[in-house]
């Protein structure tokens, strides 16, 4: 690369967006995750446009942050080089006194939430056994923890119900679904909402004022995830309220005087914000946002909302919409750049006709022309969704002439149930098959060069470009697999083992379905493999461990073949830190440009 190209790449990747906004009670203030200083930080905004400041200077990176009812404390969650062992600390005097409270760095913590007393708060933790989590109440006088409700598996804490008697509980029953309990904190007596024999996918939850009861998103009966009403009283009986035939109803947020409900919908990677009266029973669709993803909308007061806003050209800021003037307003530019910013292009959504005839989605960014290189980029999960957001690597790729092509597999997310579940176990490699379609597809219908196409993907994206390099070797001048997936086997092996049991029913198990597990193995077909490949991984990663990486790279270094392995000694599954999301992507555009 020239000095000039790296320069510019350098600009592309220097850029930070502002996520994750979370609304501080009887403030008119809210906070928000940022990466300015160069990793994940929380920052406030006081008020006013422009107006932010930073909320905390830690150590590490920042992962969860939630403010209690009165919106004088802030509890913060922090892992060590991107090891996703969350330690908990909580914030007083406006951020400026730090205290660690939960800290046990051989495990997970997961905070779920603060008694409305603010005496008490909840949270998950492996303590017990390191494939089970457990849930605890933690007194904050007297710093006493105690264990609540006992889980062999995977649970995470809600929230408390508003009589500071119950905490509810989401247990993961499979790989997308899980089951919502409502567990007495004195007596330890459990029940479940919803119905007992339908499995679903039940997501953002709300409670009313009165303690009877509140609503949820849930796909129980539905293809797409739609919103239900709930009461404790009958809480068998979700009363489905309303959603999208297509689309899946992602986040709600209940209005302070409980007369709203805003709501946003996945309508094929993009977002629309919708606001739900529940007196009139009257759909409205906030239209003067811009298009894009939208994220965790809350309520700043009666008639204000603040959420999060990304786009292919907007890495990601704050808004406000005042429903009563139906105006929109821009209250953080974190993610401005005036050097770049106008090179950045929207990406064309299209689909394609796989094997089957499945119609599969894809966006594509570059300017159509003849015989341009090409970049697959696959995303991971496998549950995942390839959105209409911000991503320098592919913006960079398409202002250098390449097109970026960014599929949504079968298997992702966003397009229902029946969608999400082509791939489970042993149809694997149908998804696989997918990508040499959309090849195919490209040849076809845009002239693309197939001499001339590269794929990249990250943890599961990292196994499908594996997969793919090694089931079809001619499609592919160049793979880059990041944390990815080489034997399904020796991953489930060696991850976590509270993840093993739920990555089970999305892989195949290793009671039965081994011998599946070595007919696919990328590491097993890596005599075909003719295409160079550079592989990242990060040390301290704990969903897909770092052999996965040294095992591969050292069979195909043995044959003698084109293959380079970085592993970054302060990451983990995730590349946080910026000098490493500088080599690490200055490499890949490097590897590109050279190879197609």
């Amino acid at each position: 690369m020239t000095n000039t190209t790296d320069q510019m790449l350098l600009k592309y990747l220097n850029v930070y967006g502002a996520y994750q906004p979370a609304v501080i009670p009887n403030q008119h203030a809210f906070t928000f995750l940022s990466k300015e200083t160069g990793i994940p930080q929380v920052w406030k905004w006081n008020g006013k446009t422009f107006d932010i400041e930073p909320y905390t200077d830690l150590a590490d990176r920042v992962l969860s942050v939630s403010h209690s009812p009165s919106g004088k404390k802030t509890m913060i969650g922090m892992d060590h080089n991107g090891n996703e062992k969350q330690q908990l600390y909580l914030l007083t005097n406006d951020g400026s006194t730090v205290e660690e409270l939960v800290v046990s760095p051989e495990h997970f913590h997961e905070f779920g939430g603060w008694s409305p007393d603010e005496t008490k708060i909840t949270i998950a933790s492996n303590r017990r056994d390191p494939g089970f989590f457990d849930i605890y109440v933690l007194d904050l006088k007297t710093k006493k923890m105690e264990e609540v409700y006992k889980h062999d598996g995977k649970c995470t804490p809600i929230c408390w119900t508003k009589d500071e008697e119950n905490i509810l509980i989401s247990v993961s029953e499979t790989n997308i679904d899980n089951i919502v309990y409502v567990l007495h904190v004195e007596s330890k007596e459990l029940y479940r909402l919803g119905s007992k024999t339908i499995s679903a996918r039940h997501h953002s939850l709300e409670l009313t004022n009165d303690g009877k009861g509140g609503f949820l998103s849930s796909d129980v009966g539905r293809d797409t995830m739609g919103v239900f009403k709930f009461s404790f009283d009958a809480p068998w009986n979700l009363q489905e309220m309303f959603g999208s035939t297509n689309w899946d109803i992602e986040e709600i947020a209940l209005s302070p005087n409980e007369d709203m409900l805003a709501y946003t919908v996945n309508e094929g990677g993009f977002s629309s914000l919708m606001i739900y009266n529940l007196e009139k029973h009257s759909h409205y669709k906030v239209e003067t946002l811009p298009t894009g993803v939208y994220q965790s909308p809350s309520w700043i007061k009666d008639g204000e909302i603040v959420i999060g806003v990304k786009s292919a050209v907007l890495p990601g800021d704050i808004w406000k919409f005042n429903l009563e003037e139906e105006k929109a307003e821009r209250m953080t530019y974190v993610g401005e750049s005036k050097d770049v910013e106008g090179l950045w292009m929207e990406p064309e959504l299209h689909s394609f006709s796989s094997f089957d005839g499945l119609e599969v989605p894809y966006f594509y960014y570059g300017k159509q022309k003849q015989s341009c290189p090409v970049v697959v980029y696959v995303h991971g999960g496998p549950e995942h969704q390839i959105r209409a957001e911000y991503n320098p690597v592919i913006q960079f790729f398409a202002a250098q002439g390449f097109a970026v092509v960014a599929p949504n597999v079968r298997g992702s997310m966003g397009y229902g149930r029946k969608y999400v579940k082509l791939d489970d176990v042993r149809k694997r490699m149908d998804a696989v098959a997918d990508l040499k379609w959309l090849v195919e597809d490209l040849v076809n219908t845009r002239g693309v060069d197939r001499e001339k196409v590269g794929i990249m993907g990250r943890s599961y994206g990292g196994f499908m470009v594996l997969a793919a390099l090694t089931h079809y070797p001619n499609i592919w001048a160049a793979g880059v697999d990041i944390v990815g997936i080489s034997h399904f086997k020796t991953f489930l092996e060696n991850t976590g083992p509270w993840r093993r049991a739920l990555r089970e029913y999305e892989y195949g198990s290793l009671k039965l379905d081994t011998d599946f597990f070595e007919e696919i193995a990328p590491l097993n077909h890596t005599n075909t493999i003719t295409a160079p490949l550079l592989i990242f991984h990060g040390r301290n990663d704990t969903r897909v461990p770092v052999s996965e990486a040294i095992q591969l790279t050292d069979d195909l270094k043995n044959q003698n073949k084109p293959v380079e392995l970085v592993i970054f000694e302060d990451e983990g599954h995730q590349t946080e830190k910026i000098e490493n999301h500088i080599h690490m992507n200055r490499k890949i555009v490097e590897f590109m440009e050279t190879f197609l």
